[in-house]
C-alpha cells in the first residue's frame, strides 16, 4: 500500500492538532443503500441485515487550532479496513470559516460552514399527587412539583454564500447542561477516564481528490447516556416520532437526492448507543494519502 505524508496546514501550524472541549458521539443504524451514497466503490460497506453502524458525532471545542467552535459529524457508515474498520463521515458541520477550509483542503473532509443556534428549554413543573398516602391527598399537602426535565435544542443550519438549509435539530437532555447547571456535581457524573483512537477515511471530494486515512487520538471521561431525538428541517411537531420514520423512508428510495438530503437521513436513523465525552482531549494525526484495498465484492463478481 502506497503512504505518503499530506503537506500540513500553515494556519493550523504542524500536527498533530489538539482539540479539547466536550462531545456526544451518537451511534445509528444506517441503511446500505443511503451510506453507499457517499462512500467510494472500491471499498466494502461493513453491514448486516441491510444495514451499517453511522451516527454523528456533536462536539463544542473550547480550545483548538481555530479556536472555539462547534462541529456535527455526520457517520455516513464504516468501511473494512482489515483487520479492523474505519469510519466515513457523510457530512462536517462547523461554524468556523478557518475550521471548514482546514477540513476541506487538508483532512479531505466534506466541510461546511454551519450556524448553531442553541435554546434551553426548562418545562413548567406539574403537581403530581403522593399516591402511598390518600389522607395527605385529600388535605391538600400530598402533593409536590414534578422536577423539571431541562433540555437543550441545537438547530444546525447550513450556510452556503446567500443561501441557508436547515439541516436537523438536536434536543440534549440534562446531560449536556451539567457543565452549566450551578448545583450539579458535574464530576460525579462524567464517567471514567478512557484513551482510544477512532480512524477514519477522508478525500475523494472536489476540494482533495486523493484518498486519505487519519487517525483521532481521544483522552477523555466517557459515559453512556440517553440517546438524542433528532428531527429533520420540516418536522415543527416535536412530539411526533412517526414523521421521522417517515421522512427517512422518503429520503432513502429517491436516490437522487442530493447530499444534503441522504445527510439528514443518516441524522434521523435509529440510534441504538450515545456516549458522552467529557474533558475532551482530541489528537488528530496528519492524514497521509493511500491506495484503497481491493474490494471483495468486485473479486467475488469477477469469478
Amino acid at each position: 500500500m502506497d503512504v505518503k505524508e499530506v503537506k500540513p496546514p500553515s494556519g493550523y501550524g504542524k500536527p498533530p492538532w489538539v482539540f479539547r472541549g466536550s462531545a456526544l458521539y451518537q451511534l445509528h443504524l444506517v441503511k446500505a443503500e443511503t451510506a453507499r451514497a457517499f462512500i467510494p466503490k472500491e471499498f466494502k460497506l461493513v453491514e448486516a441485515f441491510g444495514y451499517t453502524l453511522g451516527g454523528f458525532f456533536l462536539a463544542n471545542y473550547d480550545d483548538s487550532p481555530a479556536g472555539m467552535f462547534d462541529e456535527l459529524v455526520v457517520i455516513a457508515g464504516t468501511v473494512w479496513n482489515p483487520p479492523t474498520s474505519c469510519a466515513w463521515a457523510a457530512r462536517v458541520l462547523v461554524n468556523s470559516d478557518e475550521a471548514c477550509i482546514h477540513g476541506r483542503k487538508h483532512v479531505g473532509l466534506p466541510s461546511q460552514v454551519a450556524r448553531f443556534s442553541k435554546q434551553r428549554i426548562i418545562p413548567i413543573p406539574r403537581p403530581s399527587k403522593v399516591k402511598s398516602n390518600r389522607l395527605l391527598s385529600m388535605v391538600g399537602v400530598g402533593t409536590a412539583p414534578n422536577k423539571p426535565q431541562n433540555y437543550l435544542d441545537i438547530q444546525v443550519t447550513e450556510i452556503k454564500g446567500p443561501a441557508v438549509a436547515d439541516i436537523c435539530t438536536i434536543n440534549l437532555g440534562t446531560f449536556a447542561l451539567a457543565k452549566a447547571m450551578p448545583g450539579i456535581n458535574s464530576d460525579r457524573l462524567m464517567g471514567p477516564v478512557v484513551k482510544m483512537s477512532l480512524p477514519s477515511f477522508s478525500g475523494r471530494t472536489e476540494y482533495n481528490p486523493h484518498l486519505l486515512k487519519y487517525s483521532c487520538k481521544i483522552e477523555c471521561r466517557i459515559r453512556a447516556v440517553r440517546p438524542a431525538k433528532v428531527w429533520g428541517p420540516s418536522e415543527k411537531d416535536h412530539s411526533s416520532k412517526c414523521k421521522s420514520s417517515r421522512l427517512v423512508d422518503v429520503i432513502t428510495r429517491d436516490v437522487g437526492e442530493d447530499e444534503r438530503s441522504l445527510s439528514i437521513a443518516v441524522m434521523l436513523s435509529k440510534p441504538i448507543l450515545a456516549l458522552q465525552f467529557n474533558c475532551l482531549k482530541m489528537q488528530v494525526e496528519a492524514p497521509k494519502v493511500v491506495s484503497p484495498p481491493p474490494n471483495p465484492n468486485n473479486a467475488s463478481q469477477g469469478s
